[in-house]
């Protein structure tokens, strides 16, 4: 074995040793926030729920932590010189408000104006699940996935708009289960001389 190959089998025992010390950590919490709770942790419906917590906030939904996905962002070359606005709409994501843990639930719209690289269509859901697989808040969610498409396909000229719901409204505090929440990061000429086209188009 040569020593590429023995710092890149170290380095895999490293993120695995990490992980698993995660799902340790994760599961003895929630198994203490069951007990403080007065639930009984030894029965059978209940006894495998911290295991399964804990694989579930850092296998799927805080997945977004340290996930790197700038490899599988790839783009092309523009050589059909299309010019018009891509827009694509309703990408459907749940995210975690990290003030009270519950669910953020909504739609994407994501656009921007090609220049010389473009997008594969699926990449824009793919920006969009992992900037809200962590704890969140919806401003600067907008802002990272306005981020992340604009650092991808080298143009300021992206807008991102979410509607969502948020599930600590709709079952804490004032319990308002018909709000929606519209965050909107407009950038370059979407700011301005394509703003009322982008904003006539999601209506």
């Amino acid at each position: 074995m040569n020593t590429a190959e023995q710092m890149h089998d170290n380095v895999t025992l490293i993120k695995e040793a990490s992980h698993a010390r995660k799902l340790r950590r994760i599961e003895a919490a929630v198994g203490e926030i069951m007990s403080a709770l007065g639930l009984d942790t030894t029965n059978d419906s209940l006894k495998d729920t911290p295991k399964r917590v804990a694989k579930m906030y850092v296998n799927e939904i805080f997945s977004g932590l340290h996930e790197n996905i700038s490899d599988k962002l790839k783009s092309f070359d523009n050589t059909y010189g299309y010019k018009g606005m891509v827009l694509v709409r309703d990408i459907p994501f749940h995210s975690m408000c990290e003030h009270h843990m519950l669910p953020i639930i909504g739609k994407a719209h994501v656009a921007y104006l090609p220049t010389e690289k473009v997008l594969g269509l699926s990449k824009f859901n793919r920006i969009v699940h992992h900037c809200s697989s962590r704890p969140q808040v919806q401003e600067r969610l907008t802002v990272q996935v306005a981020d992340l498409l604009s650092e991808t396909l080298g143009t300021k000229n992206v807008a991102v708009v979410l509607d969502a719901r948020h599930l600590c409204v709709e079952m804490r505090g004032v319990r308002d289960s018909d709000a929606v929440t519209t965050t909107m990061e407009l950038r370059g000429s979407f700011a301005d001389e394509h703003r009322q086209e982008l904003l006539q188009q999601l209506r």
